[in-house]
């Protein structure tokens, strides 16, 4: 058959019923670089998007399932803005969309009403708080590319670019790193989009394109944040992070991390944490994770703690600060 044919012949029902659904109704879905999306803004709607923290993730879709089920349920909690369905070349969703909704207390209803609820027999879907991701990194860039000459390109190519940050490729021997900031999402998934089409020839080895996961966005940090070798001065060894007492924010921050995954209906965070590295002077490397069941990837990373002198391993003190890290990435801190 003709790959039309053949496309068009897949789930043929529950695509007329959701063209007649768009016709009842009247609602208008456009497709681009495979997504289906409504609304942004919906129709009558006045005055700016609404606010991060408004968008949930849904998982756990049934393929065959479309908008004319998926809209009506979701809005059923709150006033979408919009609404991301990601599709495959023939027709059937890829198992997971978007919703925006007007107010994060739309998007709380939702994450309470329907994560684990059975869209169909047999069938419970997830849904938690989307992390809105707009960070992309681009790794293979030649060392002679500066920052400005960088972002100039950037700006002709791209749209809503925030920011550039250069530095030297952890992966890659003579080539460099570019961390991009998008103003949206949407704005970064375009952005992503049009640089792995190759619409960028800065490239002095094999040029990755992708999203800023966890793991780099925590070596990156780490390799501003890493202590500076030993030296002696008074008697006192300087090498490793600056003495500092811990801060309110760091003591709550396993309680205020379990609270938000408890509020979010999210599960109950699980810590692994393993001592790396330690320094003559008290100072303690710890390779963290953190797996809360209710988000898509578990954030890992790296972080200096320092002894308390108390006969204490450090471990409690790595999960108090890697769990202020985890806040910060969902925008609770």
């Amino acid at each position: 058959l003709p790959p039309q044919t053949w496309t068009n012949s897949i789930n043929q029902t529950n695509k007329m019923a959701l063209l007649a659904w768009a016709k009842e109704t009247c609602t208008d879905l456009v497709q681009i670089n495979g997504q289906r999306r409504y609304g942004a803004p919906p129709p009558g709607w006045v005055g700016d998007p609404p606010p991060a923290g408004t968008e949930v993730f849904i998982g756990k879709l049934p393929q065959d399932m479309y908008e004319n089920v998926l809209i009506p349920l979701f809005q059923s909690v709150g006033r979408l803005y919009e609404f991301r369905l990601m599709m495959t070349f023939s027709g059937l969703n890829r198992g997971f969309a978007y919703a925006k909704y007007s107010s994060r207390r739309g998007a709380k209803e939702a994450i309470a009403a329907f994560n684990n609820f059975e869209v169909r027999e047999g069938c419970a879907i997830v849904v938690c708080k989307s992390t809105e991701k707009c960070e992309l990194s681009v790794d293979g860039l030649a060392t002679s590319v500066s920052q400005r000459e960088l972002e100039a390109l950037l700006r002709q190519v791209t749209a809503g670019l925030h920011s550039v940050t250069l530095c030297a490729s952890p992966c890659q021997k003579r080539a460099q790193l570019a961390v991009l900031k998008y103003s949206s999402h949407q704005a970064a998934a375009m952005a992503k989009k049009t640089l792995m089409e190759g619409n960028l020839s800065l490239s002095s080895v094999e040029m990755r394109v992708a999203w800023l996961n966890p793991d780099l966005k925590q070596k990156l940090q780490l390799c501003k944040e890493k202590p500076s070798s030993s030296r002696v001065q008074g008697g006192k060894s300087l090498g490793g992070p600056k003495q500092a007492p811990l801060s309110p924010a760091l003591c709550n921050a396993l309680d205020r991390l379990n609270a938000l995954c408890q509020k979010q209906y999210l599960g109950t965070p699980l810590f692994l944490t393993r001592c790396v590295q330690a320094n003559p002077n008290g100072w303690l490397r710890f390779w963290c994770r953190v797996v809360i069941p209710g988000c898509p990837m578990p954030f890992s990373g790296f972080t200096w703690v320092r002894q308390d002198g108390q006969g204490r391993s450090g471990h409690e003190e790595a999960k108090a600060a890697v769990a202020l890290q985890v806040l910060r990435m969902l925008g609770e801190s």
